[in-house]
């Protein structure tokens, strides 16, 4: 694994061709958890039954459920191989048996894999039974804010061209855009730089700020666009996981893990 830093602060890990495998397989068994929890969604399931599907799933593939045992700042250790944020829940929703799905709702479903040492990330918003057609909207949207970043994950570009173009497309269709969390660095751990966000500032003095950096091949990070029907504002509940929207308007989050490569962008997180 060779280091590419872009900036004196700024250290990205870039992965040969053999690390690549590795973390593919690694994103194929988070594939297979959606593709194993997606027919499990109905009415009447609770969110802890599918976490403990996609726990299953993860290990019979020789998988380990990275999610556990995650820490940020002032949270405690995250126990579920899933986030399960439903509605107006933004991410890190936790797993509950008393969280209980209702016709016309929608789950934000994220999960992660260490497989051989590597990382595969990845999330999507499911419907609960019949959603409403400006709901589906939605989730139409934000899937396909998630493929226009993908677009420019090419060698030679920038980090803030991938996040403009994702901006410009959201804000095109009339939708607010989740700035407080962005995509992110994946290799042999969760979170790796740089930062991949789904919009860029302005000018050089906001509060939040990113590294713009070229992207080169070998670079692999997730991109996870979180689009709401309100403002995108958010704020964290108190079992200091949890991230709402502020306005309790509805959120959807899709997210693949991919490669940078020579051949152009590489989709990891698929079957």
């Amino acid at each position: 694994m060779k280091l590419y830093r872009p900036q004196p602060h700024v250290t990205i890990s870039l992965k040969d061709e053999s690390e690549l495998r590795i973390m593919r397989e690694a994103g194929r068994i988070v594939a297979k958890v959606h593709e194993a929890v997606r027919p499990l969604i109905r009415p009447g399931v609770s969110t802890g039954e599918l976490d403990r599907v996609a726990d299953q799933v993860i290990r019979d593939h020789g998988g380990v459920p990275v999610f556990i045992g995650q820490q940020k700042p002032n949270s405690p250790p995250y126990q579920f191989a899933t986030t399960a944020s439903v509605n107006n829940q933004v991410v890190h929703g936790i797993p509950s048996d008393t969280q209980i799905l209702n016709d016309g709702d929608i789950i934000s479903l994220d999960t992660g894999v260490l497989y051989q040492g590597f990382v595969g990330d990845s999330a999507w918003t499911y419907g609960v039974g019949e959603i409403k057609p400006s709901v589906q909207r939605l989730l139409d949207t934000t899937e396909r804010a998630l493929y226009v970043g993908i677009e420019q994950a090419v060698v030679g570009r920038e980090l803030r061209d991938l996040s403009r173009t994702i901006q410009q497309y959201i804000d095109a269709q009339g939708y607010g855009i989740v700035r407080e969390y962005t995509g992110h660095g994946v290799g042999t751990k969760m979170w790796e730089e740089p930062q991949v966000p789904n919009w860029w500032p302005r000018n050089a003095k906001g509060r939040l700020q990113f590294d713009n950096v070229k992207l080169v091949a070998g670079m692999t990070f997730a991109i996870e666009p979180m689009v709401c029907s309100g403002t995108g504002d958010v704020r964290e509940l108190d079992d200091h996981w949890t991230v709402v929207t502020a306005d309790n308007s509805l959120c959807a989050h899709f997210e693949h893990t991919v490669a940078v490569t020579e051949r152009g962008p590489l989709i990891l997180t698929t079957l």
